[in-house]
């Protein structure tokens, strides 16, 4: 449900979905090559947001919000310029409407 919600917002907009979790599973490895390329990751987890600065600092804790159970990255996930989000929020995806 959250995907469909994401990607009505994202249409609305004309933002390009260059990652799209739920059809292309990326596991540990390549997430975190993904996420090293971008300056900011936002990640949202029902109401609660995160946002992060890819640092091998926070590697453990970023990783363990972007991947779910079965160790792939988190549906929906969305590539704008240089930050990703991963998860879904409405204030967020508000935001980027705007």
């Amino acid at each position: 449900m959250s995907c469909n919600k994401a990607r009505e917002a994202l249409e609305l907009v004309e933002i390009v979905v260059e990652v799209d979790a739920k059809k292309e599973a990326l596991q540990a490895e390549e997430v975190w090559d993904r996420l090293q390329r971008v300056e900011k990751i936002i990640v949202a987890k029902g109401q609660k947001v995160q946002t992060y600065v890819p640092d091998l600092s926070v590697k453990d804790d970023l990783m363990h919000d972007v991947l779910g159970r079965t160790g792939n990255l988190r549906a929906p996930t969305v590539q704008v310029g240089n930050t990703y989000y991963v998860g879904y929020n409405e204030n967020i995806y508000e935001e980027l409407m705007t």
